[in-house]
């Protein structure tokens, strides 16, 4: 694995010596489909450059806030135990927490 002066050594280099650099704002509308009868029932592919609805909502849709608010959400409080309920319980059966019968005290098969 490179360290980080490797990599910006490796970038620059990349950036110096690339023969056919990509600009930042590069479409390809190559690749769209024209209208053929065999495609009818197919989703279209979309132009790079047409508009769309994002689900994303940029500084909400990836925050510690949007998610610690969906884990509230997501978590029925009516169903969680308060206090130390679970802790330091007596055991109920006369054999305190036995598991069972070892192996050699199970019966012998017939």
């Amino acid at each position: 694995m490179s360290n980080r002066a490797e990599r910006i050594a490796e970038d620059d280099y990349e950036r110096k010596n690339d023969s056919s650099p990509v600009t930042g704002s590069f479409t390809d509308n190559s690749y769209v489909n024209k209208t053929r009868s065999n495609l009818k029932d197919q989703v279209p592919v979309q132009r790079d450059n047409d508009q769309f609805d994002d689900p994303i909502q940029p500084p909400y849709s990836n925050s510690n806030q949007q998610l610690e608010q969906d884990e509230d959400e997501a978590i029925d409080k009516s169903n969680v135990l308060r206090g130390n309920r679970l802790r330091h319980a007596k055991p109920q059966t006369s054999n305190q927490y036995s598991e069972g019968p070892e192996e050699d005290d199970l019966p012998a098969e017939a």
